[in-house]
């Protein structure tokens, strides 16, 4: 039996003291993202929102075996957070699957203060698929499926029956199952008695029990979970990637969504567990990225000011070296690698090499062809 078959359908249950610590672990690491953002300069904000804009759009295509090109992906968050500057992001060709993948989770969080309405969804569908094609295949676009026959999620096995791992409700019945879960979604009451978290990880399951389009659920539900996220932070603002995160684990996404799907009754509490520890996760890797922002900045600034002689090759190498930490530069760097990768000879190399190594910056280790420089362990003091 399907959970939308149960007849307590669609009343989930959670143990909300078991889940208690894990909210908790996730407010946290929320906290500390916002604050560490709030210190943020303009643009630093800025190039944060374009990373994890592309972050989510990349993937959220990537879970449904849609590779999108990063760098596309980038130049568009870009040009649609009025950051593009250089010429090179300029120039870049706009890619339409890129284009159609942001558009949604662009609309996701800018609507975040309007209620949720069936047109929206249309919206975002129909601008997944602006050619009325999933691939090869025509389909509904802009509406809900309307097909007679099952809404299936399989694994088709050689010589075998297909293994059926969910079957969602008939078409006929996706219009008044769709109702339900919007106006859930839109009760000012159902907004002040559930967290946050826990209700966007509700309105995800929901949706994709559902599955009322006939493609691009995932990425719409996903979508959901996002303007669900929004709301709950008052804020229109990307500051991390859920998608990222659930792309690491997708094969727990699959396996807890599937659990939810069967029950046992309305039982949900692994589900939004897992959910929930997903977006402690992908906050803190953005506090991570912020902090090691803060960090190249600060070395930067010290070095600025206390070794302005650098040349723009020392400056290119220790910038190679900086993002190489913690593990340091693969094999060490040598004059060989300060060759190909400041574009000088050899004899240059070697001598620049020698004067940050002098001047502290860099550590030697090593004889003749062996010899191997490393970044200095990062003390302020010392630079």
């Amino acid at each position: 039996m399907w959970i939308w078959q149960d007849a307590d359908w669609p009343h989930f249950k959670f143990d909300a003291q078991a889940l208690q610590p894990r909210l908790a672990s996730a407010r946290v690491a929320q906290g500390q993202m916002l604050g560490v953002a709030s210190g943020l300069r303009l643009l630093d904000l800025g190039e944060l929102q374009v990373t994890e804009f592309a972050l989510e759009a990349v993937a959220t295509a990537q879970i449904e075996g849609e590779l999108l090109q990063i760098n596309s992906v980038r130049a568009s968050a870009a040009r649609r957070l009025g950051l593009t500057q250089s010429s090179r992001a300029r120039l870049t060709q706009r890619e339409p699957r890129a284009e159609a993948t942001l558009d949604v989770i662009e609309a996701a969080v800018a609507q975040w203060p309007r209620p949720l309405a069936e047109s929206t969804l249309f919206d975002w569908h129909a601008a997944l698929f602006p050619n009325g094609r999933s691939g090869i295949t025509r389909i509904v676009t802009g509406a809900y499926r309307t097909h007679p026959e099952p809404m299936q999620i399989v694994t088709p096995r050689l010589g075998k029956r297909d293994t059926v791992h969910y079957e969602a409700p008939a078409s006929r019945d996706v219009p008044l199952q769709m109702q339900a879960l919007i106006a859930w979604f839109n009760d000012d009451k159902v907004r002040a008695g559930l967290d946050g978290i826990v209700r966007a990880a509700l309105a995800h399951l929901w949706f994709e029990t559902v599955h009322p389009f006939e493609d691009g659920n995932g990425r719409i539900g996903r979508a959901l979970s996002d303007l669900a996220l929004a709301q709950d932070m008052r804020s229109s603002q990307r500051l991390f990637s859920l998608s990222q995160q659930i792309w690491l684990d997708r094969q727990g996404y699959y396996a807890e969504l599937q659990r939810a799907s069967r029950g046992p009754g309305m039982e949900v509490t692994p589900w939004v567990e897992w959910f929930v520890g997903r977006v402690e996760q992908a906050c803190l890797a953005t506090l991570d990225q912020m902090q090691t922002a803060a960090a190249k900045s600060a070395f930067w600034v010290e070095l600025q000011t206390k070794h302005p002689q650098l040349t723009p090759a020392q400056r290119k190498v220790l910038n190679k070296l900086f993002d190489a930490e913690p593990q340091g530069f693969a094999g060490g760097m040598s004059t060989e690698k300060y060759t190909a990768i400041a574009g000088v000879s050899r004899a240059t190399a070697y001598r620049e090499l020698t004067q940050l190594a002098d001047a502290g910056l860099l550590e030697r280790s090593g004889q003749g062809r062996g010899t191997r420089y490393a970044l200095v362990p990062r003390n302020p003091s010392r630079i």
